[in-house]
């Protein structure tokens, strides 16, 4: 009996120190996850905080010297590059008004300047963003018209019409944000810190949104440069015919830049599109899988592309590239002033914004 009563005092000890045990190793786990979480949410900060100010450099400034190098040189006469103006305008939008008002809200911890100013960076918001899809879309039947086509295209774009044609692209463009307002799917978002396109508002409106926003002008522009690269083979393996158009190496230049162009931007709001897609068609089931960390790098990639336009022209085409250099130069002497200005003024600290 007595070895009984030990046996079992034994068992009643080890298992409150298997409980102690598990008690400590689950505290332990809870801490390393908080701080694991506490990290995430930091380097999640401090990623939202840099990105507009790199979208700002990197988009605004460039995008503002092709605007100005174009019109400033010969190339603007040319009915293709009015496209490009157009496309580089559309990332200006987004850099020079949404995006501070991002980086405000950033450091306010949250949105504090009114219903207003909400409603405006969020249609500014969607005519940079349904602006740039729809002129890369005019872009692509711009250059599968002037390869293909090449016999009219100096009739259907002249200088004239092809000015026409801009001014309906960004009438299209202000058509279709209109009905958010109806909607009232223009809203602040806290995951992002700006006001923005809520895709849970309205699951029919969210996926009208994604069908005429991104899927159908990727279709056209991927029917039209399929139909240049069959070109481009063509050429090649020189089985064209006599009557059929010549295909100059500039031509394809100037295709490739636009190409490259239109693949990042499909890259870029891919994620995006198909996370809003997702959640539109079964929000019960979807939404909670969505985490926010998976929204916001797709939200902020998206946005991203706003500053790749303008690097990719000075890259891939030699005009702008030529061009490019001196400016960058001064910009470069302006930004150390600038930084070395609010170094002094800051007490020692260098602040970018």
């Amino acid at each position: 009996m007595h070895i009984l009563q030990q046996i079992h005092l034994f068992c009643l000890l080890s298992k409150a120190q298997g409980f102690q045990l598990k008690s400590h190793y689950n505290s332990a786990f809870n801490v390393c996850h908080e701080r694991v979480i506490q990290r995430c949410q930091s380097l999640m900060q401090f990623f939202m905080l840099i990105q507009p100010f790199f979208i700002w450099v990197l988009g605004g400034c460039p995008g503002f010297f092709v605007t100005i190098l174009t019109v400033n040189m010969d190339m603007f006469r040319q009915t293709g590059n009015v496209f490009v103006v157009s496309l580089a305008f559309a990332d200006l939008v987004v850099a020079f008004y949404p995006y501070p008002l991002v980086l405000y809200a950033l450091f306010h911890d949250g949105w504090a300047l009114g219903n207003t100013q909400c409603m405006v960076s969020g249609f500014l918001m969607g005519l940079s963003v349904i602006g740039s899809i729809f002129n890369i879309t005019g872009i692509a039947v711009n250059r599968y018209c002037y390869i293909c086509h090449s016999f009219s295209y100096s009739r259907l774009y002249s200088y004239r019409n092809t000015l026409l044609f801009v001014a309906l692209i960004w009438a299209l463009t202000v058509v279709a944000i209109v009905p958010n307002f109806f909607v009232g799917s223009l809203r602040y978002d806290p995951r992002v810190y700006s006001c923005t396109f809520a895709q849970n508002v309205s699951s029919s409106y969210t996926v009208a949104v994604v069908v005429v926003h991104f899927l159908v002008p990727i279709a056209v522009v991927t029917f039209c440069y399929l139909r240049i690269w069959v070109l481009v083979i063509q050429v090649r393996r020189k089985v064209k015919t006599e009557d059929s158009p010549r295909l100059r190496p500039s031509d394809l230049r100037n295709f490739i830049t636009m190409f490259v162009v239109f693949v990042l931007f499909a890259i870029c709001w891919a994620p995006l599109n198909l996370i809003g897609l997702a959640v539109a068609i079964d929000p019960t089931r979807v939404g909670p899988l969505i985490p926010e960390w998976l929204f916001v790098v797709s939200y902020f990639m998206a946005y991203f592309n706003s500053c790749l336009n303008a690097i990719i022209y000075g890259l891939l085409n030699r005009n702008f590239r030529n061009e490019y250099k001196p400016t960058l130069i001064k910009m470069n002497i302006v930004c150390v002033c600038v930084c070395v200005c609010v170094c002094v003024g800051g007490g020692g600290r260098c602040l970018f914004v």
